[in-house]
């Protein structure tokens, strides 16, 4: 257990570094509303609150968090976008750094109507993995990132918590796969290589559910 936790320490204190000042953020929620309700609103709720479980809940998310992807789905200098998705590439291209800034500041300060775990049978491997992670395999524990309600690390970690688990689950599979590779370090690819589909589905579950 003590190892465990010591791996989990270091996960979470590795990417410090990478904090820049450009995550700090001065924005206008009142200006970010009004993109959410133009932009965003068919995928995601005017308020960050997605009716469709592809579409990940956006509402109390870490404001940091949702900069970073946002920039991340822009293409720079004719160089491909550190987070490959077509359709939020297309999203986020016309939006200003300003523009991302206001809306990450908008989806943050609303309240997030969480999803439920739906198969109480993995929450107990789930549990397991998010409070203690698997020394054996080299899988620190979830919680020493995202906390342990899952509610994120403000400019590195997302929260988690009610996040819909049929999202947690796609995004897990594809740092293993390596489709997505915009995470600092390949930490979540390295952790996500070291975990089964039936793991990875327990830790989805678990986190759908807590508070």
């Amino acid at each position: 257990m003590i190892r465990t936790a010591a791996m989990a320490i270091l996960f979470a204190t590795s990417l410090i570094a990478h904090a820049s000042e450009e995550a700090k953020i001065k924005a206008d929620p009142a200006k970010g509303k009004v993109i959410a309700e133009t932009v965003c609103v068919a995928c995601h709720g005017a308020d960050g609150n997605s009716a469709a479980s592809a579409n990940p809940h956006l509402a109390g998310q870490v404001e940091e968090y949702i900069y970073k992807q946002l920039k991340n789905f822009k293409a720079v200098d004719g160089k491909p976008a550190a987070r490959n998705n077509a359709i939020m590439g297309g999203m986020a291209a016309p939006l200003s750094d300003e523009d991302m800034k206001n809306v990450a500041a908008w989806f943050a300060s609303q309240k997030l109507k969480p999803a439920t775990a739906t198969d109480e049978s993995k929450i107990a491997l789930g549990q397991k993995i998010w409070r203690q992670g698997d020394f054996k395999k080299g899988v620190p524990a979830c919680a020493g990132c995202h906390g342990p309600t899952g509610a994120g690390l403000p400019a590195q970690y997302p929260r988690l918590a009610g996040q819909f688990a049929e999202y947690t689950e796609v995004q897990l599979k594809s740092f293993r796969l390596d489709e997505r590779a915009n995470d600092p370090e390949k930490m979540m690819r390295t952790i996500a290589a070291k975990l089964s589909d039936a793991e990875i589905k327990a830790v989805a579950e678990y986190a759908a559910g807590l508070r």
